[in-house]
């Protein structure tokens, strides 16, 4: 397989927004991001999403076929079994990472509970999302699991700081994963869970009340979803998908909010140029 199949198959561009996650998740459970076993979460969050993204295409191969002609299986670069291996290899090279790391000290007993659900969770999201209506809140749980993991890596009992987080990176996928589903459609038949993306603003909003630096990426936060939703509502060729491309890169600056409420500033400026360099890769890479 080319190097420029496989990062297009993987989306590579969208993987500092997990990169962030994973960060975020160690610090809400007041973890030590230095922690050596964080290279090895970084690395098994990684082959979930890398993985899911492969399978995603599996699954799809019929489907883009006939609309998304582009994608590596229908222009001949690929077979769909070759896909398959490759997914399936990746998510079980992340389990034994994560194996691996529920033998270090404070790692929770349910670190590999929580891992096999992020990959049922995955898998379940792309086979079924075509069809299936509440696959925004599937997908939610894909990338609220993955804070909840990278928890349960630092903690044996995640606090509520943890749940509450998640909860707030849960809201925001379901918006953005509704808006998604209608990237082919020429408008969105109801708007009304796009409102979840504004979740994080009040969230952002309480934190920067005992942490001033939170207005840094909140305000950036701000402009850069009512952009996405004018995007969205405006209606024009082309603007959902790059509203949808651009909520994506939003999740790190999601992440920067949470890590500046909890006094990370040197994290939360990774993750503010982690949004910009995703961006950046998305015009090289496509991000949907």
């Amino acid at each position: 397989m080319k190097i420029k199949t496989f990062f297009q198959l993987a989306r590579i561009s969208n993987l500092p927004t997990v990169w962030t996650n994973v960060f975020t998740g160690v610090v809400l459970a007041n973890g030590q991001w230095q922690d050596l076993r964080l290279i090895y979460l970084l690395a098994a969050m990684s082959l979930f999403y890398v993985a899911g993204m492969f399978l995603n295409d599996a699954f799809d191969h019929k489907f883009d076929a006939q609309m998304r002609q582009d994608r590596p299986i229908p222009r001949g670069e690929v077979t769909v079994v070759q896909v398959s291996i490759y997914g399936i290899s990746m998510m079980i090279f992340g389990l034994i990472l994560l194996f691996y790391i529920s033998y270090f000290p404070e790692s929770s007993p349910y670190l590999i509970f929580s891992g096999l659900l992020l990959v049922s969770c995955v898998i379940f999201y792309d086979a079924y999302h075509k069809s299936n209506p509440i696959s925004p809140l599937i997908m939610g749980s894909c990338r609220m699991l993955v804070y909840i993991t990278a928890a349960l890596t630092v903690t044996s009992i995640p606090s509520t700081t943890v749940y509450a987080g998640a909860g707030i990176l849960l809201c925001y996928l379901i918006g953005l994963t509704y808006a998604a589903k209608s990237e082919n459609l020429k408008q969105l038949e109801y708007a009304w869970p796009l409102a979840l993306l504004l979740v994080p603003i009040l969230y952002g909003a309480y934190l920067a009340i005992n942490q001033l630096v939170v207005l840094i990426p909140l305000i950036i936060f701000i402009f850069w979803i009512a952009l996405a939703i004018k995007k969205i509502m405006r209606r024009n060729p082309g603007d959902i998908p790059s509203a949808i491309i651009g909520l994506i890169a939003g999740v790190s600056l999601l992440d920067a909010i949470i890590l500046a409420g909890h006094h990370e500033i040197w994290l939360m400026t990774v993750s503010i140029l982690a949004f910009l360099l995703t961006l950046k890769l998305q015009r090289w890479v496509s991000g949907t």
